[in-house]
Formats: C-alpha cells, sequence, structure tokens
C-alpha cells in the first residue's frame, strides 16, 4: 500500500507540475530614475524611453510624480498630437500611478498641467500579446498564476481522482 500512495503523489506531483504555468508580468518606471515630469534638456526623454523596451499585454507603467505639479491622463493619438486633453480617457492626479496595459496596440498619455505636454511630457507605448501581435484590441492569455490556476484547477483534480480511483 505505501508504494501504491508513493507512486499516487509522485503522479499528482507530475500533472501538478505539468499543467501550471507561471506568467510573469514587469512594471515599468515611466523615465527610470527620472519619473514623470517634464523634461529639462531631452524633449524627447519618454519617446526614447520606451524604444528599448517591449511593453506586453499584463505589464504595468507606474508613472511617479508629486500630486499637484502633474497629472497623467490617457488620450487618444489625436489628443496626444495635439496636446490636449479633449479626448481624455483617463486621468489620475495623486502620484503615483500604476496602470495595467490590459490590450494590444497603442496607448497614449499625457501630463495635462499647462505647457507640460508640449515640452515633452507625453509617452506613446506600443503593447503586444505574448506571441508579439500588435492588433489594437487583441488580449492576451492571463500572465499570472492565478488567473492559471482557475483554468486548470477542475481538469487537474479530475485527473487526480481519476488515477486514485484507478489505483
Amino acid at each position: 500500500m505505501g508504494r501504491k500512495s508513493s507512486m499516487a503523489m509522485a503522479a499528482v506531483f507530475v500533472v501538478l507540475a505539468s499543467t501550471l504555468t507561471t506568467y510573469a508580468s514587469t512594471t515599468y518606471t515611466v523615465g527610470d530614475s527620472t519619473g514623470w515630469q517634464v523634461p529639462t534638456s531631452n524633449s524627447n526623454l519618454y519617446d526614447d524611453w520606451a524604444d528599448n523596451k517591449t511593453f506586453v499585454v499584463g505589464d504595468d507603467l507606474l508613472f511617479k510624480f508629486i500630486t499637484g505639479e502633474h497629472d497623467v491622463a490617457e488620450v487618444t493619438e489625436p489628443g496626444y498630437d495635439a496636446c490636449t486633453n479633449t479626448d481624455t480617457i483617463s486621468t489620475d492626479n495623486k502620484g503615483p500611478v500604476k496602470i495595467t496595459l490590459k490590450r494590444t496596440g497603442d496607448y497614449y498619455f499625457i501630463c495635462t498641467y499647462p505647457g507640460h505636454c508640449p515640452a515633452g511630457q507625453k509617452l506613446k507605448v506600443q503593447v503586444r500579446s505574448e506571441t508579439g501581435d500588435t492588433t489594437p484590441g487583441v488580449l492576451s492569455p492571463p500572465r499570472n498564476v492565478a488567473s492559471s490556476l482557475v483554468v486548470t484547477i477542475s481538469p487537474v483534480f479530475v485527473s487526480i481522482a481519476t488515477f486514485v480511483l484507478l489505483c
């Protein structure tokens, strides 16, 4: 009996290990050590910052700024290009702000304080799926273990129950 239970436990471990997938999201601090502020010497600071990064669905952008001195607004492309908040999707004015990238495609962010966006306090990021797709609106599979568990937990228990009953 002891050998059968050891084999059953080993089988359970193998099934669990083979069905769990770990996805890791990345949190990016916008502007790195500079944070989210009006660029002082390079008006392309945030474009340059985003250029060497690959953003995928599930990643987070952390905008570090002082409340009352800046904000972060997600806007449409025309709002981004014109530095206007007439096409605002959302605005957060209490720093720091963490924004989760929930879909593929382009995201546009600006500071709506007068003069800040025209001086370069704006950011465009292109978000891909896990597979590299950038088609707007495509959602990737869950990027965390908890979400993966919900999908895999029932088949795992069914497999375990079947194995135990057959032994």
